[in-house]
């Protein structure tokens, strides 16, 4: 079983054959939909069986009920025309649902959008393994198996503070192999094995690990990435203005 019970994910075809290979998809991901045009119902039901809704009309008319009711969408459509399908339904990379497209030869796996917020390289290399297909990772931070400065702690239940620049300067320090400080006053050790889509090799060598953010000289570094559940000390407010991310674990009983 896939680890996405607890989300809802509509697999999209457009093809008869296509609709064969959506139907292994749909088996392998708990609660997912099988949307396909009405002419292939019969296929549809077949291929998921009490999981298939069919439409009428043009499948781009789908795509902004399925960006509102669903967590992912994965598209047995070519690339090309799944851009241009969502294209003008696209917001922000925090609450657009991640995209992933298959070919229909099931050989490929790409996440088209909301790569890491959204769950779609996650939801890809999962796709992959099922299908036993090659997952297509374009995402700096998951190509190279470094940091992913939004996903840090995620799958440990931590959440993050950092307005958009600052996640962005803070990730292009990472994958450009700038001095970036790891400051971890909190939560469990083992974050970077279980780090999304999985670590398995040794910290990426720019980062410098601290226990206590006093300790870090702010312009040494590109980025600063503090887990803590204290507040930010005061003195120390100016010198990390743009370039700290703070993670925050839950608070243990």
């Amino acid at each position: 079983m896939l680890p996405f019970s607890n989300q809802k994910i509509a697999v999209v075809s457009i093809t008869r054959h296509g609709i064969a290979l959506a139907g292994h998809v749909v088996a392998a991901l708990p609660g997912a939909r099988l949307f396909a045009p009405e002419k292939f119902a019969a296929e549809a039901e077949a291929a998921a069986p009490g999981a298939a809704s069919c439409y009428a009309g043009k499948t781009g008319e789908q795509i902004p009920i399925l960006f509102s009711n669903f967590d992912g969408i994965v598209a047995i459509v070519s690339l090309g025309a799944m851009v241009r399908l969502v294209a003008p339904h696209l917001g922000k990379k925090e609450s657009d649902p991640g995209v992933v497209v298959i070919d229909e030869a099931g050989r490929f796996v790409i996440p088209m959008l909301s790569g890491h917020l959204g769950g779609a390289n996650a939801l890809a290399g999962s796709i992959a393994a099922a299908l036993d297909a090659t997952v297509v990772l374009t995402t700096a931070s998951d190509a190279r198996q470094t940091l992913a400065v939004d996903l840090l702690g995620r799958e440990l239940g931590w959440t993050f503070e950092a307005s958009h620049d600052e996640i962005v300067r803070a990730s292009a320090a990472v994958v450009n192999d700038e001095p970036v400080a790891l400051v971890q006053e909190a939560g469990s050790p083992d974050w970077w094995p279980r780090h999304t889509n999985g670590r398995s090799g040794a910290l990426p060598a720019n980062l410098q690990c601290f226990t206590r953010l006093e300790d870090v000289e702010p312009e040494r570094f590109g980025a600063v990435l503090w887990i803590s559940h204290r507040q930010q000390p005061a003195d120390l407010s100016a010198r990390l203005a743009g370039k700290q991310v703070t993670y925050r674990p839950p608070l243990t009983p």
